[in-house]
């Protein structure tokens, strides 16, 4: 459960930085007087990555725990709204803050530190649907018989 919150919150971060082009390369000028620079997306920055990796659990308060009435089974699902949404600023004038969800983020940075390789690798390789890949293809973290921790 809190891979697919983890990843879901990259793929946003992610999405956004693809739209977005920096120039990268070395500031040498080379004998024909040229720069070695070219330009990629954000999200290929590693220095973006590094970034989003370190901050990306901040976010886990922006998260509550819902049961399916039906199936009983557990998800987390955001339920705050995005910087940029329409009501951001108004929502921000509320404060939420619970204990309950120190444990989402202690296990959040727990699979950034095991994983981080894989996620930087996913995001290098532009591969789409983060949470898939990671979570079920990459690793055992959302294996349907292993439910015993966040």
């Amino acid at each position: 459960m809190t891979c697919r919150a983890l990843m879901e919150e990259v793929q946003y971060d992610v999405t956004k930085a693809r739209q977005t082009k920096i120039k990268v390369g070395s500031f040498r000028i080379n004998p024909d007087g040229t720069q070695a620079r070219k330009k990629i997306s954000l999200a290929q920055s590693e220095a973006f990555r590094t970034e989003l990796l370190e901050t990306v659990c901040e976010r886990m308060n922006d998260y509550r725990l819902e049961e399916d009435p039906v199936t009983k089974e557990k998800t987390f699902k955001r339920f705050a709204p995005r910087k940029g949404d329409k009501i951001y600023k108004e929502f921000k004038k509320f404060f939420f803050h619970s204990d309950a969800y120190r444990p989402l983020k202690f296990a959040c940075e727990t699979i950034i530190e095991e994983y981080e390789d894989e996620i930087f690798s996913l995001i290098a390789q532009e591969t789409h649907y983060l949470a898939d890949k990671l979570c079920n293809e990459n690793s055992d973290l959302c294996d349907t018989s292993n439910h015993t921790e966040l």
